[in-house]
This record gives structure tokens, sequence and C-alpha cells, in this order.
């Protein structure tokens, strides 16, 4: 269902900092198919190209201390929560300055600074990680929340299931954030999921349910701000079910066949980074020198971390084994 009643809406600070989060995203996620394509990378990789307002509009109301887990597609929620680019550029570069020592990768990334706690590459498992958070946080009475990060796809396995059911009983200061980019890796939506909007499922579960414009940034504002609050005071969890679109295929390189051309361009011509930004300036928010601005600091920080990344050294042997098997004591 869709939230009533008077909205939180963001202030133009607040605005520019979505739109400074979006750009961070989009610049980043540009070079690393760049670097890709010319040999400098050798992974998998899996753009969100399309997604920024969703984890940019939460990221905004977060505090450093509040927690983000995500999924092997999630570089963008992790970009958007201010994660250092240096230190994530020589993770996915597999160097051992990379935030888990280049062992882990694109789909094992881990900041828990910048309050990235986990990525995981199994479907789904951000969400009990996230109830487990939730439930230090409960216990410590910080006022921090968690934010479960996942796919459409995701919720229709158990883990959504159990995990949703156990933050209502419990009242865990959990956000349950579905980006619905429509496809689950290479199946259409209507082709998996039985029911037409996911938030439904939260009614089951004791819990606000709402699906929102994942891709109009005061909207997404709007919801997190209510789910925030409702969890910082104790009141429990909320689902929000962001729809939008993915620009590129799951993985780099698929074909993406699933997919329309008209559909597919259709979204492309909202893309709504160059949208929000015409708005932030019609609305008298922001100038166009004031956004070239930001737009060249962040290109000027993406660069700077990959050119620092791929100097740094790959992992020794020794590396291999330690954090993975338990280390002897003398």
């Amino acid at each position: 269902m869709s939230a009533g009643g008077n909205r939180m809406t963001p202030n133009p600070e607040q605005q520019v900092d979505i739109y400074r989060r979006m750009v961070r995203i989009e610049r980043n996620d540009d070079a690393i198919r760049q670097t890709i394509k010319r040999g400098r990378l050798q992974m998998p990789y899996y753009s969100a190209r399309g997604q920024e307002v969703i984890p940019s509009a939460i990221s905004a109301q977060l505090n450093p201390d509040d927690t983000i887990c995500t999924i092997y597609r999630g570089i963008h929620d992790m970009v958007a929560k201010d994660m250092p680019l240096r230190p994530l550029w020589a993770e996915i570069a597999g160097r051992v300055d990379g935030t888990c020592k280049g062992k882990g990768g694109p789909m094992h990334l881990t900041h828990p600074e910048s309050g990235v706690m986990v990525t995981t590459g199994i479907v789904g498992s951000s969400m009990p990680i996230a109830n487990g958070l939730g439930w230090a946080m409960k216990l410590d009475g910080s006022k921090r929340v968690s934010i479960a990060y996942f796919g459409d796809g995701a919720s229709n396995i158990g883990a959504f299931h159990e995990a949703l059911n156990l933050a209502s009983l419990w009242k865990l200061p959990v956000i349950f954030v579905c980006q619905n980019n429509r496809f689950a890796e290479h199946t259409r939506y209507e082709n998996g999921t039985s029911v037409d909007q996911i938030s439904k499922r939260a009614a089951g579960y004791g819990m606000p349910g709402y699906t929102v414009d994942g891709n109009d940034p005061s909207e997404m504002y709007a919801h997190a701000y209510e789910a925030i609050e409702r969890a910082r005071s104790g009141e429990g969890p909320t689902l929000l079910e962001c729809m939008t679109f993915r620009f590129l295929g799951h993985v780099f390189g698929d074909d993406d066949k699933y997919m329309t051309k008209e559909e597919k361009a259709e979204a492309m011509e909202k893309d709504p980074l160059p949208a929000f930004r015409a708005r932030l300036i019609a609305d008298g928010h922001a100038t166009e020198e004031q956004l070239a601005e930001i737009e060249k600091k962040i290109t000027d920080e993406v660069a700077d971390a990959r050119d620092w990344a791929l100097e740094r050294e790959f992992p020794s042997t020794d590396e291999l084994k330690r954090d993975v098997f338990e280390a002897e004591i003398a």
C-alpha cells in the first residue's frame, strides 16, 4: 500500500546530499565497468545502474553507526553509505589493502567503520543477519537501526519469511528494503512471484508494508524517514518495496534478452539521475556550477581510488590461510 497523510520532505541541503550519493554510485559504476573492459579488473560484476535513488535517499538519513547488510550486487548500497572508495577498489581488485585483504572480492565487501557490515553472496541472507544486528541494537538501547537490502527474487525464499516473522515478533529496529528491479537474475517478476506487490506480504507478519517509487528521491526519503523513525522509537520493522529498473543485465556481459527493448529504452529515458539534477536546478536548490563542482570532486575521488588500488600488492601466499584457518597459539 502507499503511505498517506503528512510526509517528511527533504530540505534543499538534504536533496543535494541525496544527489551527491547518486552521482557517487553512477561514477563509481561507470569506472568499474570501464576498467573491466580494459582488462585491468578480472571479476564478476553486477551493475545497479538505474537504482541509485533507493540507497541514497536512505543513507542520507542514517548515522555512521547505523548498519547495512547487502547482497553481492549491492556495491551501490555501500557507496551510498559513504564507504571509502580506496579500500573498496583494492578489494574488488584483489589487493591486500582491500577491506578483506583482497580475499573477498566484489561479492564479500565489508567496512564496519562506515556501517557496511556484511555483503553476502547467498540470496536473501542479508535479512537474518540484519536481524542479528537489530537484536544487538535493541539489547544495547542505542537507538541505531539496521537496513537489510535485497532484491525481489529474494522475497521468495525462506530467509525472507523467517526474518520478517522474528523482526516483527521481537520488534527489531530493522528496515527491510526490497529493491524491486523487476528481474530476479534472468527471470521476469511475473514469472517467479505469485503476488503483485511484495509489500502485501508485510501484513502476514504484522508490520507496515509500502510499495514506493524507488526512482523518486522525495517519495523514497519520506517512506524511509517513517520507517527509520519507527525503528528508532522501538515500534519495530517496516517492509519497503522500492520499484525501480536496472539498465543492464544481472551480471556484466549478460545480454539481457529477458528484457524487451521497449521497456529498457523507456526506463533509461526516465533515468532518475539527470531528472533529479534538472529538478534541483529548476527548484532553486542548487546551481549548475554547484552540481558540476560536486560531480568533479566525485569523478576525482573515483579516479584516485582506482589508480591507488591498482598499484597495491596482491596478497601473499601466507595471507591465503590467515583469517581462514585457526591460528596455532604458541
